[in-house]
């Protein structure tokens, strides 16, 4: 299996893009720890991981309370030893509205709220990983310079930030033996409440791909393992784009 005898935390973990992420490397032999705020939801993921045969465990943590964070991950280690795989995809404040009609402080807090838990839960296991001088810290949404959708309000923009973020880290993590790899996409299409009002934004994903169709939760999940796993050691410090050509980043 890819990812035998690696521990990975995900927080987030109760949520879509978490719970596929888990379920992935729960799948491939990884030891999984769900972090989020909603205990039923973490429970929900950690149940089909263990049904399948995988370890899961969960933790009520707030990804944007450092003192919680670095509690965990303590704890973590100290249970396995080591932090193998560390990817933050907790719910973003996303306000999709043209940028004129978007209050100055809304934007701004938003745009706060993800560079600060990037940065909070990345140190906590960079701190680990340094010591390790080994580690792969995931990150998802991506920068697509192409953009040319219009009303995305914070949204691309605060990916934009999140994945300069990671370049940061790219150049300062690297000499320990840690990788840093996003995950560009276009849009999960299955993630999308079943409703007839999401209908236009999930056929305009796909249809912007040349092969016209979109990225699934389970293509999340297999891609992200991958790239975890020694078989992705020689993919660092880039985005990997599973948006089915959909973005140019």
């Amino acid at each position: 299996m890819l990812l035998e005898n690696k521990t990975a935390v995900i927080y987030g973990g109760g949520g879509a893009i978490g719970g596929a992420m888990a379920s992935a490397f729960a799948s491939e032999g990884a030891r999984v720890f769900l972090a989020g705020r909603t205990p039923a939801n973490l429970e929900t993921v950690a149940d089909r991981i263990r049904a399948e045969g995988g370890q899961a465990e969960t933790a009520v943590v707030d990804a944007l309370d450092a003192s919680a964070v670095n509690d965990h991950i303590d704890a973590v280690v100290e249970k396995t030893g080591s932090v193998d795989i560390s990817v933050n995809v907790i719910t973003q404040d996303a306000i999709f509205q043209p940028l004129a009609d978007i209050s100055t402080p809304d934007f701004v807090a938003a745009i706060a709220k993800g560079l600060t838990t990037q940065l909070i839960t990345t140190k906590a296991a960079a701190r680990h990983m340094v010591k390790q001088e080994s580690g792969v810290l995931l990150f998802f949404g991506g920068s697509d310079h192409a953009n040319t959708s219009p009303g995305l309000g914070n949204v691309q923009i605060g990916f934009d930030a999140i994945e300069s973020l990671r370049r940061q880290w790219a150049v300062e993590l690297a000499p320990h033996g840690i990788r840093t790899v996003t995950l560009l996409t276009g849009g999960i299409v299955d993630t999308f409440p079943d409703v007839p009002e999401m209908q236009a934004a999930r056929q305009s994903i796909i249809d912007a791909s040349p092969l016209k169709r979109a990225a699934t939760m389970a293509d999340v999940g297999s891609v992200a393992a991958f790239v975890a796993s020694d078989k992705g050691r020689s993919i660092t410090s880039t985005q990997v784009n599973i948006s089915v050509g959909a973005c140019y980043g």
